[in-house]
């Protein structure tokens, strides 16, 4: 029997095509992270490993408390940057950008096809003490010793800015592309300003793609590790940085996996107090 006929007869050959691809990559290694995040090696017999929750106790100490907590803050912050910068970038290519909006769109696609740390070194050279800003602003007598941007927390948050800031403008352009725009020109006829027009009626039609940037961005910053470990320093540390160092290095495998199941704990949580107010705006409108 051939392969069309297969999925003709038989919807579930289709579905479990999607089903096993997400057993394989997504419900196996969860399920697998969790197990680990409940065992001990035990140093004694090097074949057994003991069943604990020993490695969830760091959780109650204020030091990765505070680290959940500051990347958490740092992704609300660089989400919030990105709406900032981005929604204005998304209104201009959906209402004002006749004749250069392909070219436009193209710029803002552009960094999606080189390599997300080429945009991280591209910055050292511009944030280090002989880069491009400390020389403009040395040249121009502004400032009379290099200012200290590199392994800064400033440094971090304008990375984080320029590489995430796609992901906020395209969801937005895609949701306001599709705005009636007479809906605006009669919110004109009434005498509406554009600021009313922006808050009362853009604003509440543009909300989901909003919400979908919002995600997109403060979900990767969340648990980003390059951004802060190449421009950052070792001064700061994040949850992404933490994990990095228990799993990668090997120092302790099952606190690391502990630490990105509290984590990922934290960020499902967050995210779903995000999409219940989406869920809620859907059914205002």
């Amino acid at each position: 029997m051939k392969l069309k006929e297969i999925k003709k007869e038989s919807p579930f050959f289709v579905v479990s095509l999607g089903l096993v691809w997400q057993a394989l990559f997504f419900y196996l290694p969860l399920i697998f992270l969790i197990i680990i995040s409940f065992v001990k090696y035990d140093t004694e017999n090097a074949t057994v490993f003991k069943l604990t929750f020993d490695n969830f106790k760091f959780f109650f100490k204020p030091i990765y408390f505070h680290i959940i907590l500051k990347s958490l803050l740092i992704a609300l912050l660089n989400a919030t940057l990105c709406f900032i910068f981005g929604y204005p970038l998304a209104y201009f290519l959906a209402f004002k950008a006749q004749k250069f909006k392909n070219f436009l769109l193209f710029l803002v696609i552009l960094p999606f096809w080189t390599n997300f740390l080429l945009h991280i070194y591209a910055w050292s050279y511009v944030l280090d003490r002989s880069g491009l800003i400390n020389s403009i602003l040395l040249s121009a007598g502004i400032i009379q010793e290099p200012l200290e941007l590199f392994n800064s927390m400033f440094a971090i948050i304008i990375v984080m800015l320029y590489c995430y800031l796609p992901f906020m403008i395209l969801p937005i352009y895609s949701v306001l592309e599709r705005v009636n725009k007479n809906i605006l020109e009669a919110s004109a006829d009434l005498g509406a300003s554009i600021w009313s027009t922006w808050y009362k009626v853009i604003l509440p039609l543009s909300i989901s793609g909003v919400i979908s940037g919002f995600s997109l961005v403060f979900v990767p910053t969340f648990a980003e590790f390059a951004i802060p470990s190449l421009v950052g320093g070792d001064k700061y540390v994040f949850v992404g940085t933490v994990i990095t160092q228990y799993i990668l290095s090997g120092d302790n495998f099952s606190l690391g996996t502990a630490f990105t199941l509290i984590a990922s704990l934290s960020l499902i949580l967050f995210i779903s107090i995000i999409y219940l107010i989406k869920k809620k705006n859907n059914k205002n409108e």
